[in-house]
């Protein structure tokens, strides 16, 4: 079978291939068609360096990992054809210790499409059509918008963020960084009752921040957030900046929690790591997600959130390399989406 597949061949170069599949989906997997699927700043990574994290590409690749899709061959498994499903990219293997103690974002076996530490590397969902394993497929209800669905992955990512903190109704939050991961993180901290403040240097995101949960904003560089200086009972920093990580130092009250949501990328700027002893701050890091993927579909398909208001732009699939150089020219506040030809 014929599709059309995104393909990151070298830093900053897609190209649009027609690629083929097998004749028959492979046992305990189903056949998808992309409704719609969603730029990440790993994917961003990949497309400047071709690397992330220290993992280098070893050979061209279909990025992506959030979306979701239509079943077109079902192989079996107790799904429709045309049914809609959410997408876990997390393909664990459900027998090592980690996986065991429902900590599937650890999975010692692990495999992740659209990423380096996959090796040989799986492609992602940046194309047409694929097969992908059946408990990855996680169905919804009928008439759920896939643009919005799409959303399920990055924000299983903030709500694995806010459970790590023990966010939960009164806890006061600030979250460093309005960027789509930032802004999700705002979204599920709301939706545990907690009362949600935000920073960023861009007062346009803040503003947006607001509109999608937050009761109050503060732009880093305008505002005086001198009086901020241990006010927060968890502060999750979502903007990968180290001067940001330091911000968050100086928010969080003693003995509060500090949750990396984004990865900090190496920077000369020095961290003030001297704040987490003296203040006896707690220092987590938040990968990926577990139960939150099912938590994450849920707050989706409740429509309770108006995810329109966090779509930045939509391109079609054979617009790949121009979605990803928006993204990189820094003009998305929100996600931006791709969706297959019509």
């Amino acid at each position: 079978m014929t599709y059309q597949a995104s393909k990151l061949t070298a830093a900053q170069s897609v190209e649009i291939v027609d690629a083929e599949l097998p004749s028959e989906v492979p046992e305990g997997y189903v056949r998808l068609k992309l409704a719609t699927a969603s730029l990440c700043g790993t994917d961003l990574h990949y497309f400047k360096n071709f690397s992330n994290a220290g993992f280098q590409l070893q050979n061209a690749l279909s990025l992506g990992h959030e979306a979701c899709a239509t079943v077109v061959d079902a192989n079996d498994a107790d799904l429709a054809a045309g049914q809609l499903v959410a997408l876990n990219p997390i393909i664990f293997c459900g027998e090592c210790e980690n996986c065991g103690k429902g900590l599937v974002n650890l999975c010692t076996s692990k495999k992740f499409p659209g990423s380096a530490t996959t090796v040989p590397h799986i492609d992602g969902f940046f194309r047409e059509y694929f097969d992908f394993p059946t408990f990855c497929c996680h169905t919804v209800p009928e008439g759920t918008d896939p643009d919005h669905l799409t959303f399920a992955e990055p924000l299983a990512c903030s709500m694995h963020s806010v459970n790590v903190g023990e966010v939960g109704p009164g806890t006061k939050v600030c979250i460093t960084g309005c960027g789509p991961m930032g802004l999700l993180a705002v979204v599920a901290a709301a939706s545990k009752g907690a009362q949600v403040e935000v920073t960023d240097v861009r007062e346009a995101v803040v503003e947006l921040a607001c509109e999608v949960g937050a009761s109050k904003g503060y732009v880093t560089g305008k505002d005086d957030l001198a009086a901020l200086d241990s006010a927060y009972d968890v502060v999750i920093e979502a903007s990968g900046s180290p001067h940001a990580f330091n911000q968050a130092l100086e928010l969080v009250k003693r003995q509060g929690k500090l949750v990396i949501l984004s990865n900090i990328q190496p920077s000369e700027t020095p961290v003030n790591l001297h704040k987490i002893m003296l203040k006896e701050v707690s220092v987590m890091g938040s990968f990926q997600f577990n139960k939150e993927f099912r938590e994450a579909v849920e707050l989706v398909t409740s429509r309770k959130v108006d995810f329109d208001k966090l779509i930045a732009a939509k391109f079609p699939l054979g617009q790949t390399a121009d979605a990803l150089q928006y993204m990189a020219d820094g003009k998305a506040f929100g996600k931006i989406l791709l969706k297959p030809e019509q």
